[in-house]
């Protein structure tokens, strides 16, 4: 990847990506084909029976269609892709604006239960810078969201700052909060490889309800009898709100554009964070849409909070 400063511009992906996986949820084995797209197009979910175009569908909160246990978003005909977190996580948190996601099910491949499958994918081919300005959603003033013991906040940032909280009633996690700054470099290091988690408990009602088929400890972090069922524990000190700190990254990827803003999440998951990005656009006085200033030359700082004091310089 270039080391030319990437916060002003728009980007997208150098070559293309295929990637083949299992649903955690349906269980059924997923291809995914990642393609370079031009600027202004955003990440969109290409849906493909036998190579035949089904949907096309814009990650966008508008199309949000289910919050059980994951981030289901479809179009208005019925067609829907779940478990998108992830994959958008890996695209928002490397500063990626525009990418054509093609998929042949109806669930994005769970991987090893984090980004970083597609962040390596994506570190592979590398990234290409180009010539639009990258537009970003500004937050103007706080928007916050309560619902039952959680809450969400965005507040206004010049770049983006995530604050995650959660709270379990078992000793294995119980109340861990992590506070990041959240650039490529960050993602990459402090977030990407954070798996999702699960606890033994539940297998048995979310089998009945068709859901978690696929999971296994190859790509969840299992909990039960008070103790961590995976033989090699667990990947980072924190974890489990690394992992949540991922979802929020991916979930506010919907807001079609990177954000301009700080967000503190307190007991949240999928749920809340939907909620509070439909809450800041319910209200037009709450944000407005900037785009990075046009320049020639870019210095050699890989850092998306830059780019915002440009833009504020630039107001």
């Amino acid at each position: 990847m270039s080391n030319r400063f990437i916060g002003a511009r728009q980007t997208t992906i150098a070559r293309e990506i295929e990637l083949v996986g299992t649903g955690v949820h349906s269980g059924a084995p997923v291809s995914v084909i990642l393609h370079p797209a031009e600027a202004d197009t955003g990440l969109r979910f290409v849906v493909t029976r036998n190579t035949r175009l089904i949907a096309d569908i814009a990650a966008d909160v508008r199309n949000v269609k289910n919050l059980t246990l994951c981030t289901v978003i479809g179009d208005d005909s019925g067609v829907t892709v779940s478990t998108v977190e992830h994959l958008l996580a890996a695209l928002r948190g490397l500063s990626i604006d525009n990418c054509f996601i093609e998929i042949d099910s109806k669930e994005v491949p769970i991987m090893d239960g984090s980004s970083a499958a597609f962040v390596e994918a994506i570190d592979e081919v590398g990234i290409r810078e180009l010539s639009a300005p990258r537009k970003f959603i500004k937050v103007l003033k706080p928007i916050r969201v309560e619902d039952g013991d959680c809450w969400g906040e965005l507040v206004p940032h010049q770049g983006f700052h995530l604050d995650v909280e959660i709270d379990f009633e078992t000793p294995i996690i119980g109340r861990q909060r992590l506070a990041l700054e959240m650039t490529p470099s960050t993602f990459r290091t402090d977030v990407s490889r954070a798996r999702t988690f699960g606890f033994m408990s539940d297998v048995e009602r979310l089998w009945k309800a068709g859901l978690a088929l696929g999971a296994n400890l190859n790509n969840t972090v299992a909990i039960g009898d008070g103790r961590i069922l995976n033989r090699e524990g667990l990947r980072c000190p924190q974890e489990f709100v690394r992992h949540k700190m991922l979802d929020a990254v991916g979930d506010l990827s919907l807001a079609g554009h990177p954000l301009l803003a700080a967000y503190r999440s307190v007991r949240g998951g999928h749920r809340l964070n939907s909620f509070v990005l439909k809450a800041l656009f319910a209200d037009d006085t709450a944000w407005t849409l900037v785009q990075a200033p046009r320049v020639r030359e870019l210095t050699s700082v890989e850092d998306v909070g830059m780019a915002a004091g440009m833009i504020v310089a630039a107001e």
